[in-house]
């Protein structure tokens, strides 16, 4: 099952990737100076949208799972404090 979920997440990664290079109107603008994101936003969006497929409600309980469904696909996640 984890392969399965893996490659789903792979797949819808690249997907909204590549959507989002292609329209680029909906994106932020990003000012010069302050902190740089460590998540793209085509790796925030893959992040929801699985959460969301797997039935995670909260969204405490969504980032507690992402570092154990998903932390070996993304180098930098969200953290809960």
């Amino acid at each position: 099952m984890t392969h399965d979920l893996d490659t789903l997440t792979t797949a819808l990664h690249a997907r909204i990737d590549d959507e989002l290079k292609a329209s680029p109107c909906p994106a932020p603008w990003r000012p010069a100076v302050g902190i740089t994101p460590t998540l793209s936003d085509a790796e925030l969006i893959t992040l929801a949208v699985m959460s969301a497929l797997l039935g995670h409600t909260s969204e405490r309980r969504r980032l507690r799972r992402v570092g154990r469904d998903f932390g070996h696909l993304f180098t930098a996640l969200p953290s809960v404090t």
